[in-house]
């Protein structure tokens, strides 16, 4: 049985980038950015559908120049996925994006220059009911911040933030969302809890320049897992040094392992030891290659002996221990019938695919979450 534990959610305004609705009781939404030349148009719409397929729900295209943004006007109609524009400094391509149908502008107000500029962009996103996103990150600090802080630091991060709102609230705009980015993680992460205590607006978080794959993935999941656990986060981005699907996989697994969303096969496998009676890596490897295409969740349990096994499997939808000399399978906590080594893999895939077709016809709901409450941010 699933462990109950209640996490207490940063109640938020709601937004909506593009179709997909951030902050208030939405889901926490996962999403990724490009990495390929935007003004290569096919490139680029190549990969916004890959990341898209691996599950995305908004993806951010960089857009520095007016031949890019040209270019995203050709990716936007290629494309459903909601889409951010990625753009700093000039108010020009902001401007452009707008007109050519993007879903929400990451752009500094404070960065733009001019207060005519300013309100420019303001008012045609007003128009256009598209949201900004203030994006504060530690390495790019006002020069004012840095000296008056010495430092980086997790009080200058949500001064930057703050005037930034100030800018748009003078202007009596609240549809946006705001990060506090920082490569430390204990830094990212003071950022964001005094800022979720000073405003209601949807956070966006990440821990920026995080690293490699690996080294990435854990700093991201450290790092937005202590927030997240804290009710703070509307939406995540997890950012790597890798293919940018990468992301969106790793940011499910951490919505995943808080019960804050499911998404496709949740795999339990012990790590295997001189006890397992089947090779578990490379079979949770195989099963994890084939059933890749799979977005409906379910808990499949693969341990390779008869000390954990039996109970481990009895919890999972699909189950499977270790056993001399035939293994056994689990269908919805009970014993079923017994693998050779030989067809283990073969077996699993196809008591998954059978288990979520049944589910399917029989429309019940596979999703296993545990409660999320929203209240007033602490």
């Amino acid at each position: 049985m699933l462990y109950k534990h209640t996490i207490v959610r940063r109640k938020s305004r709601q937004i909506m980038v593009g179709s997909v609705a951030v902050g208030g009781d939405a889901p926490v939404s996962v999403q990724s950015m490009t990495n390929t030349e935007t003004t290569d148009v096919d490139a680029t719409v190549a990969q916004i559908q890959r990341i898209q397929k691996a599950g995305a729900d908004i993806v951010r295209v960089s857009v520095p120049t007016m031949e890019a943004a040209d270019a995203f006007g050709e990716i936007r109609k290629r494309v459903s996925v909601p889409l951010v524009s990625d753009i700093h400094f000039d108010h020009r391509i902001a401007l452009r994006v707008l007109e050519l149908g993007v879903d929400c502008l990451r752009i500094n107000p404070g960065n733009i220059g001019r207060d005519d500029r300013v309100h420019a962009v303001v008012e045609s996103a007003r128009d256009k009911n598209v949201p900004i996103r203030i994006g504060v990150n530690a390495g790019s600090l006002e020069k004012e911040l840095q000296k008056k802080y010495g430092e980086p630091s997790p009080e200058a991060l949500v001064e930057s933030a703050l005037r930034h709102v100030e800018i748009l609230t003078r202007l009596n705009f609240n549809n946006f969302k705001i990060s506090v980015k920082a490569s430390d993680v204990f830094m990212a992460v003071a950022a964001y809890r005094l800022l979720a205590a000073q405003i209601d607006n949807p956070l966006h978080l990440g821990i920026t320049e995080a690293g490699g794959f690996r080294s990435g993935a854990v700093k991201s999941a450290v790092g937005m897992g202590m927030l997240l656990a804290e009710g703070i986060g509307d939406t995540i981005r997890v950012s790597l040094a890798a293919e940018p699907v990468e992301e969106i996989k790793v940011g499910f697994d951490i919505l995943k392992s808080l019960h804050i969303r499911s998404k496709g096969i949740n795999l339990i496998a012990c790590p295997s030891c001189s006890r397992q009676n089947f090779d578990v890596i490379s079979t949770v490897n195989a099963l994890e290659m084939r059933l890749e295409d799979i977005t409906e969740p379910l808990d499949v349990a693969v341990i390779g002996c008869v000390v954990n096994g039996p109970g481990e499997a009895r919890e999972a939808s699909i189950g499977l221990t270790g056993g001399t000399p035939h293994n056994l399978m689990y269908v919805d906590g009970k014993p079923d019938h017994k693998v050779d080594n030989e067809q283990l893999v073969d077996e699993l895939e196809k008591a998954i695919r059978r288990q979520i077709q049944l589910r399917k016809d029989s429309g019940a709901d596979t999703r296993r979450v545990i409660p999320i409450q929203s209240v007033v941010g602490k």
